[in-house]
């Protein structure tokens, strides 16, 4: 028999059905199993958690502690996930003190990168559930002074015994790009109103300004002397030697001990075996945070906590599995109104954690809270930062409670704008251009900025400027000269803040809830049940409303920033009129 030869078109054709149904067979397993994972994560989340009897309270606080509710996996095998926020542990800690399951806390603070206005929020919370007389511990591993500072509001401070606490003071960088430009052939326009407004100096400049240096040595001034004030009084030494001690770091264990910095070395094992003594309880079981405030049940009257997290931005925005898109003015107003219309909302705290960004989405902002302001009671609560444009949004003329170590001010206004014509001739890049109009090329970013465009922009922040001082003087009763006179772009911490008129009273959530609560005619006693908006969404929730690929893209870019901080100045590259903090401040 001979043998059979088929066409090089059927061939062709026969394997393009193969691979075709390979690759539909492979689609459809994996949408498959997408709604079975999506499934199980459902019945998860519907499952309450359950709360043993003579729980320990496990904190354990790794990375960034967020403002705003993260997606919510709800997978065993992705627990990680359902990370708490700055108001899970209030309410989760405020809880604990009268729940009889949990008779005592342990606190694992780990590599903490959150401000130092989240530390005094946390902090707060944890002398807050001291008061209940239930033992409060800490285990450290690896601490640095952000982790130390928390584990200081404990009876007692366990520190592993091969390892080191790593405090031996403070530190403020701050990286020049000029030389860099220069060589990539990049000249960065800028133009600011405000001499401390010096946020375009990273391009222009090689090194600090006089007027920078001065501002920033008081940012590490204030953060440096509550944290010595601190760390002295909860040890029991004077803040002289506290001082001292920390000239002396980093410390091993045995000399964090001899310097009474902590109270013992050992490991977990240990450290309950030491609270089963304290307590008289032997059969003393784990209960982490991340289970236990999705166990706490919402009672009292429901005041909003409006977050409002990142630089801010105009549009609409992706809402997808990221966590840092910012406040985009669509979504954001959006929110705005749903808490407006609930009419179960009795009032609202306003969170800002903002170093501001686009001057007209704050102006949108701006406007529809002052609409929210008029139809409920509203107090604004300033975190880690709430300067430039995260001020310009919480003027609403409302009471505004801060941290001492919050950033805010920077009442000022700049532009920016890259000039890559060099770069495109070292790459040999030629660029032509037909224009109609004197200024018509002004947003060009390979032409120079002309002496009228120059003129043209400058009158544009100048108005941008003055209409930001006269909001601040209206919204704080304050004339547009005593404003004026403490604005110019400068940056000041809480403590000044409130002394120049800027906030009206220091402390954090519970400060923010007694002054809503007396606003909204509320019992001064009553139980309040934080509704956090915007609310935490869960997988489902994402996937339904967002594109798988916006998905992915989110997954993979958290990933490479979670390797790959954020470089500073990043926003100011696309240019613009921008409210937005002169640095990206770190104190490590």
């Amino acid at each position: 028999m001979s043998p059979v030869t088929l066409p090089l078109g059927e061939i062709v054709g026969n394997m393009a059905k193969f691979l075709m149904g390979v690759l539909v067979g492979f689609v459809v397993t994996l949408v498959a199993t997408f709604i079975i994972i999506v499934a199980i994560g459902r019945i998860f989340a519907a499952k309450e958690p359950t709360i043993a009897a003579n729980s320990v309270l496990m904190l354990t606080l790794d990375g960034d502690i967020p403002e705003a509710a993260p997606v919510d996996v709800s997978l065993p095998f992705l627990q990680t996930q359902n990370i708490p926020t700055i108001r899970d542990i209030w309410s989760s800690l405020r809880a604990a003190q009268a729940d009889n399951r949990i008779r005592a806390a342990i606190i694992r603070p780990r590599g903490l990168v959150i401000g130092w206005a989240r530390l005094q929020e946390i902090r707060a919370d944890l002398a807050a559930f001291k008061k209940s007389g239930k033992p409060l511990y800490a285990f450290l591993e690896d601490p640095g002074s952000k982790d130390y500072y928390l584990a200081s509001a404990a009876d007692r401070i366990f520190l592993s015994p091969d390892d080191t606490l790593n405090v031996k003071g403070f530190l403020l960088e701050a990286a020049y790009f000029k030389g860099s430009l220069d060589k990539l052939g990049v000249d960065m326009q800028v133009d600011h109103i405000g001499r401390y407004k010096d946020a375009g100096d990273i391009f222009t400049r090689t090194n600090m300004s006089p007027e920078t240096r001065e501002v920033l040595n008081e940012v590490l001034d204030q953060i440096y002397g509550e944290f010595c004030s601190t760390i002295a009084q909860s040890r029991g030494k004077p803040v002289a030697e506290i001082k001292a001690l920390i000239d002396q770091g980093p410390f091993t264990a045995d000399q964090a001990k001899s310097n009474g910095l902590i109270d013992a070395t050992g490991y977990e094992d240990q450290i309950f075996t030491d609270l089963k003594h304290k307590t008289g309880i032997n059969d003393l079981q784990k209960t982490g945070i991340k289970t236990y405030f999705r166990a706490v049940p919402s009672r009292g009257d429901r005041i909003a906590l409006l977050v409002g997290d990142g630089e801010i931005a105009t549009g609409e925005g992706g809402r997808g599995l990221s966590d840092e898109e910012g406040i985009v003015s669509g979504p954001f107003s959006r929110t705005i109104r749903q808490v407006r219309n609930d009419g179960g909302i009795k009032g609202v705290i306003l969170r800002v954690n903002s170093p501001g960004g686009d001057a007209v989405a704050s102006d949108e902002i701006l406007h529809e809270l002052k609409l929210l302001s008029a139809a409920k009671p509203l107090v604004v609560s300033m975190s880690d930062v709430a300067a430039s444009g995260g001020y310009f949004i919480s003027i609403t003329g409302d009471p505004i409670v801060s941290y001492a170590n919050t950033i805010t001010g920077s009442i000022g206004v700049l532009y920016t704008r890259p000039n890559v014509r060099g770069l495109y001739e070292k790459l040999g890049i030629n660029e032509d251009r037909i224009t109609r109009g004197r200024l018509a090329d002004m947003d060009s970013e390979t032409v120079p900025l002309s002496d009228a465009a120059r003129q043209k922009l400058h009158e544009e922040i100048e108005a941008t400027y003055a209409a930001f001082v006269r909001k601040v003087a209206t919204a704080r009763k304050k004339s547009y000269t005593q404003i004026d006179e403490i604005a110019q772009g400068r940056v000041w911490m809480g403590e000044k803040g409130r002394e120049n008129g800027l906030v009206d009273e220091l402390g954090g959530l519970d400060s923010a809830i007694t002054l809503v609560r007396r606003k909204a005619g509320l019992s001064a006693t009553g139980a309040t049940n934080l509704v956090v908006y915007p609310p935490r969404r869960s997988l489902w929730d994402v996937l339904m409303n967002s594109s798988p690929e916006s998905s992915i893209d989110a997954v993979v870019n958290r990933k490479i920033r979670a390797i790959i901080p954020k470089p500073p100045g990043t926003g100011l590259l696309h240019g613009g009129i921008l409210q937005l903090l002169p640095y990206q401040l770190s104190v490590h």
